[in-house]
């Protein structure tokens, strides 16, 4: 059974590979139709989510996002630790 690690949770996926490529395909088209009540654009991300567990592609664009949001917060983190330690030697 293939599992997406969001945080501390596991969430199941499929064990159909046919049917987790359906999943995500069908998420990313239909939150296309974001300005409807149900359907939302946060079905894009979630959709490629699913798709990166069996595209490597995919999975490949996913990483290196991470990697650069994960810099990005360390970075803004460093900034804001140094603007306090400026304001309190102030």
């Amino acid at each position: 059974m293939a599992k997406l690690k969001f945080r501390s949770r596991d969430v199941n996926l499929p064990a159909s590979r046919a049917v987790r490529l359906g999943l995500g395909i069908a998420l990313i088209v239909l939150g296309f139709f974001g300005l409807l009540p149900v359907l939302g654009f946060w079905m894009i991300p979630l959709g490629i989510l699913v798709l990166s567990v069996d595209l490597p592609v995919v999975r490949r664009l996913r990483r290196r996002f991470e990697v650069w949001l994960g810099r990005q917060l360390t970075g803004r983190k460093k900034n804001q630790k140094k603007n306090q330690d400026t304001k309190l030697s102030k």
